[in-house]
């Protein structure tokens, strides 16, 4: 099945093919003509593997030597091999899909062959060299089943430019008699088999493969991502645009649809015609939201803070003799006890991608409590805090990763257990807690999503840009 793996490269290298419906995409990928062609350098390898599996059948008559009678020849056991098919091309044929062509194939057929005239039998082997292969295969990529690519073909023909016959034996001078007879044949049935096992393998075995590949990539044990297409191609004359679903959805709902949908529409994405790189991703704030959605849901997006947490550098103990200056009652109340912070969000937070950068708008809880001699929990205040912080994108790995930059967070009372006190005091001292927080923060955003989940992929010399509502990463493939 490798040939059916690598083939799906020419339209599926990073997630499968397809169009928007009435409904956006969260994830558009565009193939390129170079995408195209590096993909089609991988699938030539395989496709001449397996025109090499073609069996010939014996080819045996009668041939009339005038006033001399006439010889019975047989030509068997007949193999294909040493197949090549150098400058294939590729090109994407608007609104229907790929045409794959080349006209300088060539390939051997070695045998056996058999000829009896009167008394004299005589065998030997034969080598058949054919020239000027001419192929032309149109891929029907218009139609998707359960969210997963098909492919079919919709048109092919061969033709071959020259056949020649060498053979070894005692009376290869009677079989040269009619070696053109044999030659043009053995041609008939060379071009009657090359379609035939085109279409077999293509509509019958690569379909297959692809009805096998999973839409569905789980990312951990909270959430997956849904790869799957929402329509079918959408072929350009110089590129193959890629649109998927794109959704983060909770691991509980693998088998099933979510109860709720997320309250989430994905942007409208327009790319820029960019084709330096084989590939271009354009991920949209949609799939990000909808993977904090689902955090969020899951009651993941939490932090618990104590004073073990905090490096030494920092020179701060988180206790209560912390809040001495600024909530004088706390530290009569509960003197020298530690403390913990618990953090959660309120709400979803907003990650917004917009041509001067990306930045994520969380709201969030802040639950303080003293930690009495016997563990149990003092309640102290509850905060309210937001931010606005700026992020880093990379790709590690093929996964596209998020790292959060410094950010004030302005916090405001929403409850208190120790009496009033001064909020912009107590502000100032949460902006100590960022530096520490952060790390743990962005351990969590560097777990990240694949890009595609296609295996034996890797992607090379990324380049990442910012658009409103989408970051766009184009890179280079490469088949390992």
């Amino acid at each position: 099945m490798d040939f059916a793996y690598r083939l799906t490269l020419l339209f599926s290298i990073a997630a499968f093919v397809g169009t928007a419906d009435a409904e956006n995409p969260g994830l558009v990928v565009r193939v390129t003509q170079k995408g195209l062609d590096y993909a089609l350098q991988e699938g030539v390898i395989a496709l001449q593997q397996q025109l090499s599996h073609i069996q010939l059948k014996d080819i045996s008559g009668t041939y009339g030597l005038g006033f001399l009678g006439h010889a019975n020849y047989k030509f068997f056991s007949m193999n294909l091999g040493n197949v090549q098919l150098p400058g294939f091309q590729v090109s994407p044929i608007p609104n229907v899909g790929l045409k794959l062509s080349t006209s300088g194939g060539f390939f051997e057929v070695n045998g056996r062959w058999d000829v009896r005239y009167s008394f004299i039998h005589e065998d030997g082997t034969f080598n058949l060299k054919v020239g000027g292969l001419g192929m032309s295969i149109g891929l029907n990529l218009r139609n998707i089943e359960h969210g997963k690519p098909t492919v079919s073909v919709a048109d092919c023909s061969c033709r071959i430019a020259n056949v020649e016959v060498h053979m070894s034996g005692t009376i290869g001078w009677l079989v040269e008699l009619f070696h053109g007879a044999v030659e043009s044949e053995i041609r008939k049935e060379l071009e009657n088999k090359i379609c035939p096992e085109v279409n077999k393998f293509i509509n019958s075995d690569v379909s297959s493969f692809l009805r096998n590949q999973p839409v569905n990539k789980k990312i951990d044990h909270i959430s997956g991502l849904d790869y799957s297409l929402m329509g079918p191609p959408s072929v350009m004359a110089n590129w193959v645009d890629v649109f998927v679903k794109g959704k983060f959805y909770g691991m509980s709902h693998i088998h099933h649809p979510p109860i709720f949908a997320p309250p989430l529409t994905p942007p409208a994405m327009s790319l820029p015609p960019e084709q330096d790189h084989m590939v271009y991703f354009a991920v949209s704030d949609y799939v990000f939201n909808t993977a904090l959605l689902t955090y969020q849901r899951a009651g993941a997006l939490v932090l618990t803070l104590t004073d073990n947490m905090i490096p030494k550098k920092f020179g701060i103990h988180l206790d209560t003799n912390l809040l001495q200056r600024v909530i004088p009652s706390v530290s009569k109340m509960y003197p020298n006890m530690p403390m913990k912070l618990e953090m959660s969000a309120a709400s979803t937070p907003a990650l917004n991608i917009n041509p001067g950068g990306v930045t994520l708008s969380p709201v969030g809880n802040i639950q303080a409590y003293a930690i009495l001699p016997n563990s149990s929990l003092a309640p102290l205040f509850l905060l309210q805090a937001k931010t606005n912080a700026f992020a880093k994108v990379a790709v590690n790995s093929g996964n596209v990763v998020l790292s959060l930059e410094n950010g004030n967070v302005e916090v405001s009372l929403s409850h208190s257990d120790v009496g009033p006190f001064s909020v912009s005091e107590i502000n100032k001292l949460m902006n100590l807690f960022v530096p520490v927080v952060l790390p743990h923060v962005n351990d969590f955003l560097r777990n990240g999503f694949p890009l595609t989940f296609i295996e034996h992929i890797q992607l090379r010399d990324i380049v990442i840009k910012t658009y409103e509502h989408y970051l766009l990463f184009g890179a280079n493939v490469h088949y390992h």
